[in-house]
Protein backbone atom coordinates (compact mmCIF):
# COMPACT_ATOMS: atom_id res chain seq x y z
CA UNK A 1 0.00 0.00 0.00
CA UNK A 2 1.47 3.70 -0.60
CA UNK A 3 1.73 6.01 1.91
CA UNK A 4 0.39 9.36 1.52
CA UNK A 5 1.48 13.02 3.54
CA UNK A 6 -0.22 15.68 3.41
CA UNK A 7 0.65 19.00 5.80
CA UNK A 8 -1.71 21.84 6.46
CA UNK A 9 -1.56 24.75 9.16
CA UNK A 10 -4.00 24.97 12.06
CA UNK A 11 -3.33 28.50 13.67
CA UNK A 12 0.50 28.12 14.10
CA UNK A 13 0.36 23.97 14.26
CA UNK A 14 1.97 22.38 11.20
CA UNK A 15 -0.46 19.33 10.67
CA UNK A 16 1.15 16.20 8.79
CA UNK A 17 -2.24 13.91 7.44
CA UNK A 18 -0.19 10.42 7.25
CA UNK A 19 -2.62 7.92 5.34
CA UNK A 20 -2.21 3.99 4.07
CA UNK A 21 0.48 1.98 5.74
CA UNK A 22 4.25 2.84 7.78
CA UNK A 23 6.38 0.69 7.49
CA UNK A 24 9.91 -0.70 6.64
CA UNK A 25 9.09 0.57 2.86
CA UNK A 26 7.54 3.87 3.80
CA UNK A 27 8.52 5.15 6.87
CA UNK A 28 11.72 6.39 4.95
CA UNK A 29 9.44 9.04 3.25
CA UNK A 30 7.95 9.82 6.35
CA UNK A 31 11.01 10.99 8.21
CA UNK A 32 12.58 12.76 5.61
CA UNK A 33 9.21 14.36 5.72
CA UNK A 34 9.55 15.17 9.48
CA UNK A 35 12.88 15.93 8.99
CA UNK A 36 12.02 18.77 6.04
CA UNK A 37 9.36 20.08 8.64
CA UNK A 38 11.51 20.49 11.45
CA UNK A 39 14.24 22.10 9.76
CA UNK A 40 12.05 24.52 7.91
CA UNK A 41 11.44 26.02 10.85
CA UNK A 42 8.09 24.00 12.23
CA UNK A 43 7.69 23.71 15.66
CA UNK A 44 3.79 22.61 16.71
CA UNK A 45 4.30 19.54 14.85
CA UNK A 46 0.99 17.16 14.71
CA UNK A 47 0.89 13.95 13.39
CA UNK A 48 -2.60 13.02 12.36
CA UNK A 49 -2.81 9.06 11.90
CA UNK A 50 -6.26 9.18 10.92
CA UNK A 51 -5.85 7.04 8.02
CA UNK A 52 -2.85 5.18 8.77
CA UNK A 53 -4.18 1.26 7.97
CA UNK A 54 -0.98 -0.15 9.49
CA UNK A 55 2.26 0.78 12.00
CA UNK A 56 5.13 -1.26 12.25
CA UNK A 57 8.28 -0.57 14.57
CA UNK A 58 10.29 1.35 11.92
CA UNK A 59 6.60 3.79 11.90
CA UNK A 60 7.44 4.00 15.50
CA UNK A 61 11.21 4.42 15.37
CA UNK A 62 10.10 8.01 13.24
CA UNK A 63 8.00 9.26 15.04
CA UNK A 64 10.24 8.86 18.50
CA UNK A 65 12.91 10.07 15.95
CA UNK A 66 10.46 13.38 15.32
CA UNK A 67 9.50 13.70 18.96
CA UNK A 68 13.06 13.82 19.72
CA UNK A 69 14.06 16.36 17.22
CA UNK A 70 11.22 18.47 18.24
CA UNK A 71 12.01 18.67 21.74
CA UNK A 72 15.39 19.78 21.00
CA UNK A 73 14.25 22.61 18.89
CA UNK A 74 11.67 23.72 21.75
CA UNK A 75 8.84 22.43 19.66
CA UNK A 76 5.88 20.35 20.62
CA UNK A 77 4.70 17.13 18.67
CA UNK A 78 1.51 15.33 19.29
CA UNK A 79 -0.33 12.48 17.50
CA UNK A 80 -3.72 12.32 16.46
CA UNK A 81 -5.45 8.67 16.60
CA UNK A 82 -8.31 7.39 17.60
CA UNK A 83 -8.33 3.87 15.74
CA UNK A 84 -7.73 1.02 18.62
CA UNK A 85 -5.79 -1.41 16.79
CA UNK A 86 -2.75 1.79 16.47
CA UNK A 87 -3.70 2.59 20.08
CA UNK A 88 -3.15 -0.48 21.41
CA UNK A 89 0.61 -0.86 19.45
CA UNK A 90 1.45 2.66 21.36
CA UNK A 91 -0.15 0.67 24.77
CA UNK A 92 1.39 -1.98 23.86
CA UNK A 93 5.18 -0.70 23.40
CA UNK A 94 4.77 1.95 26.32
CA UNK A 95 4.84 4.89 23.70
CA UNK A 96 1.42 6.06 25.20
CA UNK A 97 3.08 7.05 27.81
CA UNK A 98 5.94 8.96 25.89
CA UNK A 99 4.00 10.92 23.39
CA UNK A 100 0.75 12.93 23.67
CA UNK A 101 -1.96 11.52 22.03
CA UNK A 102 -5.18 13.16 20.91
CA UNK A 103 -8.44 12.19 19.11
CA UNK A 104 -8.89 14.67 17.18
CA UNK A 105 -6.42 17.51 15.51
CA UNK A 106 -8.76 20.04 17.29
CA UNK A 107 -8.20 18.87 20.72
CA UNK A 108 -4.23 18.46 19.69
CA UNK A 109 -3.72 22.27 19.01
CA UNK A 110 -5.82 22.98 21.88
CA UNK A 111 -3.69 21.13 24.17
CA UNK A 112 -1.01 23.42 22.73
CA UNK A 113 -1.82 26.65 22.50
CA UNK A 114 0.02 29.66 20.71
CA UNK A 115 2.64 31.21 23.01
CA UNK A 116 2.95 28.32 25.13
CA UNK A 117 5.80 25.76 25.91
CA UNK A 118 5.17 21.79 26.22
Amino acid sequence: MELSLTTRAVGEHTVLEVGGEVDVYTAPRLRERLVELVDGGARRVVVDLGRVDFLDSTGLGVLVGALKRLRAASGTFGLVCDKEPLLKIFRITALDQVFPIYPTVDAAVAANPSGSGA
